[in-house]
């Protein structure tokens, strides 16, 4: 269990960036992390690796305090993957890179291998195992970065807006990852300002307003129960806005299951 309690933070400049945020993450969740650009949502992030400290309050894992331990100690329970994924790249190839976390942890050359070919096969990489990682595309990148962090037999993975940029192929292709490692037990929390991301793959959103958490709950609860959407700086999906306009229509959280009751509807009327 990852939790934040009573955790503040400024800058040094006595500017209160957050102020009494509390999130508790059960392993095993799938969360969004959502708010409008400068709301702290990837402040809040960096707090849990250890890349920011707080002036107030404590972060744990597990019940034990990480307030004593940096990003590299954290690493070995949480992966980040940045929004710029090769930043966190300095390795000659996609396999050497991702050895050189359970290297840091001080496994067997054997255990390295067997880690490293693990990682490549679940995040489909074993036939880019010898590429230069810069000249790889965004989606590869961002695979290389989970597959550092899977080699490590990390238990949380924390990624910084994986969608922004993409095209609908390497979206549905990296959702489709993250979601097969979250049913494997591996907890993820996505920072997103994709909002049919977050309604369609996330079990849970936490939003971030006001300098604390302003919203926990489902993506359900939040589209259809919030009316402050827009001071968060959030906008209903399409197919929540659709199914919501049809009379007696349950919530659909993507437009796929949105096309599928409108078809039952239509066959019914035909009927």
């Amino acid at each position: 269990m990852l939790e934040l309690r009573d955790v503040a933070f400024d800058y040094g400049n006595g500017i209160t960036v957050l102020e009494h945020v509390n999130i508790t993450v059960r392993e095993g969740e799938l969360v969004g992390i959502g708010g409008r650009n400068g709301s702290g949502k990837t402040t809040v992030t960096r707090l849990m690796m250890g890349l920011e400290m707080p002036v107030h309050g404590d972060i744990l894992i597990d019940g034990v305090s990480m307030l004593g331990k940096d990003a590299a100690a954290r690493s070995r329970y949480i992966g980040y993957v940045f929004q710029r994924p090769e930043r966190q790249m300095f390795r000659s190839s996609v396999r050497e890179e991702v050895a050189y976390g359970p290297q840091q942890l001080g496994m067997t050359d054997a255990d390295v291998i067997k880690a490293v070919a693990k990682a490549l096969a679940d995040t489909g990489l074993t036939d880019r195992a010898g590429a230069y990682p810069p000249n790889l595309n965004r989606g590869e990148k961002q695979r290389v970065a989970i597959a550092s962090a899977l080699a490590m037999h990390t238990k949380y993975i924390i990624l910084d807006e994986p969608t922004s940029g993409q095209d609908t192929e390497e979206k549905v292709r990296l959702m489709k990852l993250l979601t097969q490692l979250n049913s494997e037990g591996i907890t993820v929390l996505l920072i997103t300002h994709d909002m049919d991301i977050l309604a369609q793959y996330c079990q849970r959103a936490v939003i971030i307003g006001h300098r604390t958490v302003a919203f926990d709950g489902t993506p359900q609860e939040l589209f259809t129960k919030r009316d402050d959407l827009a001071d968060l700086g959030l906008t209903r999906p399409e197919s929540v806005v659709l199914s919501l306009a049809v009379k007696g229509m349950k919530y659909c959280k993507s437009m796929g299951e949105f096309q599928v009751e409108l078809m039952k509807r239509l066959g019914g009327d035909r009927s």
